[in-house]
């Protein structure tokens, strides 16, 4: 990215893999199962970067996701900021996406995705992303969504209806081609708190102070 003309770079890192979410849902993932060979990794990923002159942002009540949605915000707010790229193929991150000016890169594949990228990809705007994971879980983070919302469905209902709150019980009034809408309609009624809780943990926070001016994360 250095030799490819990026100026300013921040790397965050799971210091600790869990956070406040652990608390809020058991089965959200933790370190258990990880090899600690790759676990004793991290800190040397760390130091290494730190004497690289890199700037490192190490998480420990929340995850690496919440600091790259943080730090994504608040470079976007800067007016002398041309573009915010997020390097992560993470889906979550893809609710920080806006516009043309943050973007999601997923480095593996080089592929960038903007809004309409998004929107492409998940049949949701990024502002919906995390209903969208809600209601069809995500099992790297350890959450299994709601019964029979599949993609499809799921992405069919919240382009109509934007969020969980939107969406009205009678699946009468949802006029979406979704062929078991009745029975989706149902266990959203059955399994809304889970819902609500689900989206908590899969909306990333913005409200942590990384940096009080953006020139902090300029390459030197």
């Amino acid at each position: 990215m250095i030799k490819g003309g990026v100026t300013h770079i921040a790397v965050a890192t799971d210091h600790v893999i869990e956070s406040f979410r652990n608390d809020l849902w058991p089965g959200y993932k933790t370190g258990e199962g990880i090899d600690p060979d790759l676990l004793a990794q991290f800190p040397l990923l760390e130091d290494a970067l730190t004497a690289a002159g890199l700037v490192v942002w190490p998480m420990v009540e929340f995850e690496a996701d919440d600091a790259l949605a943080a730090g994504a915000a608040a470079a976007a707010r800067d007016a002398r900021v041309d573009r915010v790229i997020i390097c992560t193929p993470d889906k979550d991150l893809a609710q920080c996406v806006t516009g043309t000016r943050v973007v999601q890169l997923d480095r593996r594949t080089r592929v960038t995705r903007d809004e309409t990228g998004v929107i492409q990809k998940f049949g949701v705007p990024p502002a919906s992303i995390p209903d969208y994971l809600a209601l069809v879980g995500d099992a790297a983070d350890g959450y299994p969504g709601l019964k029979g919302w599949g993609a499809k469905s799921t992405a069919a209902v919240l382009a109509k209806f934007g969020h969980l709150e939107s969406i009205p019980a009678d699946w009468n009034q949802w006029h979406v081609n979704a062929s078991s809408a009745g029975a989706l309609a149902a266990t959203l009624a059955a399994e809304r708190d889970r819902a609500f809780l689900f989206r908590t943990l899969a909306t990333l926070r913005t409200d942590i102070d990384l940096f009080d001016d953006v020139d902090r994360l300029a390459v030197e």
